[in-house]
């Protein structure tokens, strides 16, 4: 994978009472394949049975053959997308998590990242709980099989009040399909209904593809409970004001998704053009840095009304890993999944869109093989302000030190990916483009720590531990309606 982006956080799907449970859901996990790649997990109940299929690797690579559905019967399911932030590699950390309780079994999988899951689980464990992984889902096991409650609904009422951080989770017993969302609703989670069947999803891609109908949001605060009878609803936090990511709009969720009533391919085209605006500059043409740049790039172009062109090319076929063998070889690394496209850019003054910069050493790359192609002159325009703090809410981050924007100044960022000028969205660009009219620096309409560093929760287990990028937390208690 790329070591110079933000790696996705996981995706989860939910199906309660349809005969092909476990084959929508295989479907449902490849749309939202984007949010994790390196394991993938489904849990399904045949009416007296738990089954599980757990698998590391594309859900094309595994899930896909006929052997695995089969061993995946019933008409309820829930699954899971991985890309580690929390618990690191292996088996015992792929999701969903079972457990048998008193009243029965049980299945969970998250996205997102609990930032008091380290020290809840001391706790547990100081009191005799043993661990199977090292994941913070598995806290929430141990909290509903502890819980003082008698009925499960109370149970994980009971657990999901102790957390902190951000999740949005699907969870299975014989009985129900529930579906929660953290009091901020950090993470998304939709609600759908696919022949008479309700489905829960990270994104309404996983919708599409299985011809579901999109109900709604599931509400920040929100906890939905699916069973024979219906759908209830409940809410368990305290209100407060949600936070939900706005960098789900700027990368991580897929073009084609409604998120928070918004189709993320328009918000990232008014993006590009609030950065024309904000930053017009002189050239020939735009090219965007593929994939995740195209959308901005389009809309630089129209709003600057210069051509847009496809400079650069992205090689699909591209595994996650290359071995090479010689230190000459590996420096040819970017150019196994980017060519410039030369006769469309030399002797030309490009532009290049990207949507962020981390530690920017894929940007310096992709710069010099656009200046060896021919180009005249090189600027580059980021999709999103300056990328100065990590994420402790479910997104691998480099830590803060490795954060370019947090240690360089836009010149000498300029400087370092050598090209003739930068610029970055401004906050308030991005929020004007996610459809706010500018960010609210009392209570912001959305998380925005790793642009401002200020992050909208306690961080519990790193309380009282230098971590930079992690000092300017606003407690949710020391927030409007906070718990």
């Amino acid at each position: 994978m790329d070591a110079d982006k933000f790696h996705e956080e996981c995706g989860v799907f939910g199906i309660y009472g349809h005969s092909d449970a476990a084959t929508l859901t295989t479907l449902g996990l490849h749309s939202l394949q984007h949010r994790g790649q390196e394991a993938a997990g489904i849990v399904t109940f045949d009416g007296s049975i738990f089954h599980a299929e757990r698998h590391v690797g594309l859900i094309g690579d595994t899930f896909t053959k006929p052997s695995v559905i089969e061993r995946l019967p019933g008409n309820y399911a829930i699954g899971h997308n991985r890309y580690s932030t929390t618990g690191g590699e292996g088996m015992r950390n792929v999701q969903p998590f079972f457990a048998d309780f008193s009243g029965g079994g049980f299945a969970v999988a998250h996205n997102g990242n609990l930032t008091n899951a380290a020290t809840i689980r001391s706790e547990l464990q100081r009191q005799g709980a043993i661990f199977q992984s090292t994941s913070d889902t598995e806290v929430i096991l141990h909290l509903i099989a502890t819980s003082d409650e008698k009925r499960l609904v109370a149970k994980l009422t009971d657990a999901v009040k102790q957390l902190e951080g951000a999740f949005s989770l699907v969870a299975l017993s014989e009985k129900k399909l529930i579906g929660c969302r953290d009091a901020l609703g950090v993470r998304p989670l939709v609600l759908g209904d696919v022949d008479g069947s309700y489905v829960l999803a990270s994104e309404t891609c996983a919708l599409d593809i299985i011809g579901a109908r999109f109900v709604r949001d599931v509400k920040p605060g929100e906890m939905v409970v699916i069973n024979d009878q219906g759908i209830e609803s409940y809410f368990p936090f305290e209100k407060t004001e949600p936070r939900f990511c706005i960098f789900e709009y700027v990368y991580f969720a897929r073009p084609d998704s409604m998120v928070q009533g918004e189709n993320v391919y328009n918000v990232r085209k008014r993006i590009g053009e609030e950065l024309a605006r904000e930053a017009p500059v002189d050239a020939d043409l735009v090219v965007p840095v593929p994939d995740s740049g195209t959308p901005a790039a389009i809309g630089f172009a129209q709003e600057s009304a210069l051509p847009f062109e496809l400079g650069i090319i992205r090689n699909h076929y591209v595994g996650r890993t290359f071995i090479a063998p010689s230190d000459n070889i590996r420096h040819m690394g970017v150019k196994l999944k980017h060519n410039a496209n030369r006769r469309l850019i030399e002797g030309k003054r490009v532009v290049l869109v990207d949507d962020s910069i981390v530690r920017g050493t894929t940007s310096q790359k992709i710069v010099a093989m656009v200046r060896d192609a021919g180009a005249k002159e090189v600027h580059m325009r980021i999709a999103s302000p300056p990328t100065v703090s990590g994420c402790f809410y479910g997104v691998d981050t480099p830590e803060k030190q490795k954060l370019l924007a947090s240690r360089m100044s836009t010149e000498d960022m300029a400087d370092f990916i050598k090209v003739d000028s930068l610029s970055f969205l401004s906050i308030d660009g991005l929020y004007r483009a996610a459809g706010e009219a500018a960010r609210n620096n009392d209570i912001p309409q959305f998380c925005d720590a790793c642009f401002t560093g200020e992050y909208p929760t306690r961080l519990t287990d790193r309380e009282g531990i230098n971590v930079e990028g992690a000092d300017n937390v606003r407690p949710l208690s020391m927030m409007s309606g906070g718990r």
